[in-house]
C-alpha cells in the first residue's frame, strides 16, 4: 500500500486519551483531566433544542448560519468588549472553535509558513497548523511570569515565513488571562512585522479577577486577526457542537468557502439552541461562574496546603501546579497519582516543552470530589 499522509502520520495521538483510557478501566477515580463542564446544558436552552426538533428543524441552515445567531454573536462582542464585526460579512457560526481554527489556519497559510504558539498551549493548536501545511513555532512562558506572553520572545521567534501568532485567553491548560497591557504589546509587535493574529477566547466569559479583553477590540487589531468563540464552556454545550469566527471580510469570506464545502453548516437544532443562550441564559452563566470561581479559591487554596506550588488561575477552569518538588517528572507524577490514589490529572509536558514540571487539574469537578482529590493527592505526596 502507498504511505498515508506524512503530516498527520507525525503527529502524535493526543496525550490526554492515554489517561482517560487508564482511568477508563478503573474504580473510585477523581477525574480532574476532562476540559469539560460538570454542568448539564441549562434547561431553557436544551428546551430550545427540543421544541426545534419538535417542530421539523432538522435540515440544513445557510453556510454561514442563522442570521438570528450571527446577529446575536456581533451584538453580544459590541455590547461586551467594543468589539465590533458585520453579522452579515464577518461572522461565521461553527462547529465550535476547534473547526474555526482549522479553517482560519487554512485560509490564512501556505505550505511551509510558520505561526508562533506560545506554550504551554492546548494540544489542538500545534497540530491544526501543521494540518494546514504550516509550522508552529513554541515560544516558552513561564509561571514565575504568571505565563504571560514574553513579548522579546515572540519577536526574537519572528522570521521572514511567520505569518500569524495564536493565543488562547483565557488559557488552557494554565488558566492565565494575558494582561491588557501584554495584548497592547502583541498587537504592536504583529502590525511591526505584519503579521495575522488568531486568538482562541472561548473561556472569554470564565474570568475571575478582572474584565475580558478581546482581541479584536485592541486599537490596531482588528484589520489582521481572527476572534473564536463558542458556548462549549460557559454555556455548558461541548456536546452541541456550536461556536463562532470573526474576522475582517476577506478572512472571513475565505472560512465560509471552506466551510461551505466541508461541513456545510452547524446543527441546525444547535444554532437554535445557541440563540435561546444569547437571550436568555445570562443569569444560568452567571451562576456556573460563580460556581467555578468558589471552585477555584477551594482547589487552589488545597493543594497549595498540600505541597504544591499553584499559580493562580485567573480563567477558565483549570489549576496547573508545579509538581518540581515532587523531583518526579509531569508524565510519571500523573500516572503514579492516577494508580496509587485514584486521581486523573494531565501531564504538563502534553500542553508543550514548558508545560513540563506542572500538571493540569480541571475544578470542573463538584466541590466534595475536589475536597477529596486534594486529600488523595497530599497523601501521595507524603508517600514521596
Amino acid at each position: 500500500m502507498k504511505a498515508l499522509n506524512a503530516t498527520i502520520s507525525a503527529i502524535p495521538p493526543s496525550g490526554i486519551r492515554r489517561f482517560f483510557d487508564i482511568a477508563a478501566e478503573m474504580d473510585d477515580v477523581i477525574s480532574l483531566g476532562v476540559g469539560e463542564p460538570d454542568f448539564v446544558t441549562p434547561w431553557r436552552i436544551r428546551e430550545a433544542g427540543i421544541y426545534a426538533l419538535e417542530r421539523g428543524y432538522t435540515t440544513y441552515t445557510g453556510n454561514a448560519g442563522l442570521p438570528k445567531l450571527r446577529e446575536l454573536v456581533c451584538a453580544d462582542l459590541a455590547s461586551r468588549y467594543d468589539a465590533h464585526y458585520d453579522p452579515a460579512t464577518e461572522c461565521l457560526v461553527t462547529t465550535g472553535v476547534s473547526e474555526g481554527l482549522d479553517l482560519a489556519f487554512r485560509v490564512l497559510l501556505n505550505p511551509g509558513e510558520e505561526v508562533i504558539v506560545p506554550e504551554p498551549c492546548y494540544v489542538a493548536y500545534q497540530p491544526c497548523v501543521a494540518f494546514a501545511g504550516g509550522v508552529p513555532v513554541g515560544v516558552p512562558t513561564r509561571a514565575e511570569d504568571g505565563f504571560a506572553i514574553d513579548i522579546a520572545a515572540v519577536e526574537a521567534a519572528v522570521t521572514p515565513r511567520t505569518k500569524a501568532i495564536l493565543i488562547g485567553s483565557p488559557a488552557n491548560p494554565t488558566g492565565a488571562v494575558q494582561p491588557p497591557e501584554v495584548l497592547r504589546e502583541l498587537v504592536a509587535l504583529a502590525e511591526r512585522h505584519d503579521l495575522y493574529l488568531l486568538s482562541d477566547e472561548i473561556y472569554d466569559r470564565l474570568t475571575y479577577t478582572g474584565a475580558h479583553t478581546c482581541l479584536g477590540a485592541v486599537p490596531g487589531a482588528r484589520e489582521r486577526t481572527v476572534v473564536l468563540g463558542g458556548f462549549s464552556k460557559a454555556q455548558a454545550m461541548t456536546g452541541w457542537r456550536v461556536g463562532w469566527l470573526a474576522a475582517p471580510e476577506p478572512i472571513a469570506e475565505l472560512c465560509l468557502r471552506v466551510h461551505q464545502y466541508t461541513m456545510l453548516c452547524a446543527p441546525h437544532i444547535s444554532q437554535i439552541a445557541a440563540v435561546e443562550a444569547l437571550t436568555s441564559a445570562e443569569g444560568d452563566v452567571a451562576e456556573m461562574v460563580a460556581d467555578y470561581d468558589r471552585r477555584r479559591r477551594v482547589f487552589v487554596k488545597g493543594l497549595r496546603e498540600a505541597g504544591l506550588d499553584c499559580p493562580e488561575p485567573a480563567g477558565a477552569f483549570y489549576a496547573f501546579p508545579s509538581i518540581r518538588a515532587s523531583g518526579l517528572d509531569s508524565e510519571t507524577f500523573a500516572e503514579r497519582l492516577l494508580r496509587e490514589e485514584s486521581v486523573a490529572v494531565v501531564p504538563g509536558s502534553v500542553f508543550g516543552p514548558s508545560g513540563e514540571g506542572h500538571i493540569r487539574c480541571s475544578y470542573a469537578t463538584a466541590l466534595p470530589q475536589l475536597e477529596q482529590a486534594v486529600e488523595r493527592i497530599g497523601n501521595f505526596l507524603r508517600r514521596l
